[in-house]
C-alpha cells in the first residue's frame, strides 16, 4: 500500500456522511493516514434589521455547537479512541468550496452520496457532485 498522510472527510451528520467517516477511517488505517474530519457550516442570513424577529441578544458563534456535535459523530461512529489520528475541524463557507480547498493538502477526499439537503431520490447531491469534479486529489463517494 502507499504511504499517506492525510485523507480529508466532509461530515454533516447525515447518515451517509456517517458511512464516509467509517470508510475513511479504514482506508486512514490501511494507508497510516491522519483523518482530517470537515464539518462545513454555512452561515444563515439574519432577517432585515429593524424586524420585530431579530433578537437584540448576543447570537453565538454556531461553529462551537458544531464542534461539540462533530466530536459526538465521530465518538459514534470510531469509538472513544479511533484506531487512527483523527482531526476535527469546523469550517464556515460554502461546503463544495470548502472541501474543494482542503483537497488540496490531502492525498483522498472522501463524501457522502449527499447530505442532509437535496432530494433523497438523487444518486449524488451537489456537493458531492462539485467535489468529484473540482477536487484537487482523488475522491471517494461512498454510498
Amino acid at each position: 500500500m502507499n504511504k499517506w498522510k492525510t485523507i480529508v472527510v466532509g461530515v454533516d451528520g447525515s447518515p451517509g456522511s456517517r458511512k464516509a467517516l467509517t470508510w475513511a477511517a479504514a482506508e486512514a488505517m490501511d494507508h497510516g493516514a491522519n483523518l482530517v474530519v470537515l464539518n462545513v457550516w454555512e452561515h444563515t442570513l439574519l432577517p432585515p434589521a429593524g424586524s420585530v424577529s431579530v433578537s437584540e441578544r448576543y447570537v453565538p458563534d454556531p461553529s462551537q455547537a458544531t464542534a461539540e456535535d462533530l466530536l459526538q459523530i465521530i465518538k459514534e461512529e470510531l469509538g472513544e479512541e479511533p484506531p487512527v489520528l483523527v482531526q476535527p475541524r469546523v469550517k464556515q463557507g460554502r461546503p463544495a468550496k470548502v472541501l474543494i480547498e482542503d483537497s488540496a493538502d490531502a492525498d483522498l477526499l472522501v463524501v457522502g452520496p449527499r447530505g442532509h439537503g437535496g432530494f433523497a431520490g438523487l444518486v449524488l447531491g451537489s456537493v458531492s457532485q462539485h467535489v468529484a469534479a473540482y477536487a484537487k486529489c482523488p475522491v471517494t463517494v461512498v454510498r
